[in-house]
């Protein structure tokens, strides 16, 4: 139906945007910038949603968060608070063993083991222990060794591939991603909120008190915070971050120039929704401090982690090219 009058519709008529007319229920929804008919679905974290009456009805299921570390020390908690740490040793990422009433009632608990990776002091998540009431699990340079304490019995896990990543889905609510280099990513089950602890969170859905150390105090500092979640206490603290770019800086202009995909057109549908900066800057100091070789791999961890944080929202882009990481993976990570 063509507006008349100058473009006024009927009064039980809307303009559509083209110089038409149609019933406000006909009327699109729209999320990230795309156009959806009434009665299109589209999938929103781990809810549906359909639209009806210009408006989104989604599905109310509680979502897994997600805790991320990838590349040169870089971590998101499940609260989203973004940190960086470069400890040499083993730390907790995440364990329900919190406060002193809840030491011997837990059920897991994820520890990794950071390494160096270049001659700057940079380190890297190299691999990854998980403890699963009597089962422990090892990953290291792309193999797994499961030891169960107890002989029988069912495992509390299973171990999958997905594109290049390997899954470790449990019984427990808890799902971990390993890219098999130094990337992970932990989901966890609404029913663990407040009640985990370690350099992921607290998971309690306030970002600003997740560095709660060991003892449970709230503190400021990173190095106070991750240091208190080192496994031995063996391990030196930690007590200085430096600039790789700085270390390196006949390696500045290549790793901008590489890592400036991140804030193309490439990625424009998701600049809105995952602010791109703070992983630009993140795969500029990785590509800077990879100086012992893999650095275009360091490069590729830290574009996949940006690409992964959009894909969370279901923003999926295809930014492999022959040229750029061609190691294409159908999961779109």
């Amino acid at each position: 139906t063509h507006c008349v009058s100058g473009c006024v519709c009927p009064h039980d008529q809307v303009l559509d945007g083209k110089g038409g007319c149609i019933a406000p229920e006909d009327c699109p929804c729209i999320h990230n910038g795309n156009s959806y008919s009434p009665g299109d679905s589209i999938r929103v974290g781990c809810n549906n949603c359909t639209c009806r009456n210009r408006k989104w009805q989604c599905s109310e299921e509680p979502c897994l968060e997600t805790c991320s570390v990838y590349g040169d020390g870089h971590y998101t908690t499940f609260d989203g608070k973004r940190f960086d740490f470069e400890g040499d040793c083993e730390y907790v990422l995440v364990q329900n063993y919190c406060g002193q009433q809840a030491m011997n009632q837990g059920t897991f608990r994820v520890i990794t083991e950071n390494i160096p990776c270049g001659t700057t002091g940079t380190t890297c998540s190299k691999s990854i222990k998980v403890f699963l009431g009597v089962s422990f699990s090892f990953f290291n340079d792309g193999h797994s060794d499961v030891i169960q304490r107890t002989p029988g019995g069912k495992m509390p896990f299973q171990i999958r591939s997905m594109g290049i990543y390997l899954v470790v889905d449990t019984t427990v609510g808890l799902i971990l991603m390993w890219d098999k280099k130094t990337s992970i990513f932990i989901k966890l089950s609404p029913s663990f909120q407040g009640h985990v602890c370690g350099l992921c969170g607290n998971y309690d859905g306030n970002g600003n008190n997740d560095f709660t150390t060991r003892s449970q105090s709230v503190v400021g500092s990173v190095l106070e915070f991750a240091n208190s979640w080192k496994v031995s206490s063996s391990c030196p603290n930690t007590n200085r971050t430096q600039d790789p770019c700085t270390a390196n800086p006949y390696r500045k202009a290549w790793a901008q120039k590489q890592c400036s995909i991140i804030t193309s057109e490439v990625f424009a549908k998701c600049h809105s929704q995952v602010e791109p900066n703070e992983y630009y800057q993140a795969c500029v100091d990785d590509a800077c401090a990879c100086d012992t070789g893999g650095d275009c791999e360091c490069f590729c961890t830290a574009v996949a982690a940006y690409a992964q944080a959009c894909n969370e929202l279901d923003i999926c882009v295809s930014w492999r090219t022959p040229s750029i990481c061609r190691e294409f993976q159908p999961t779109t990570f």
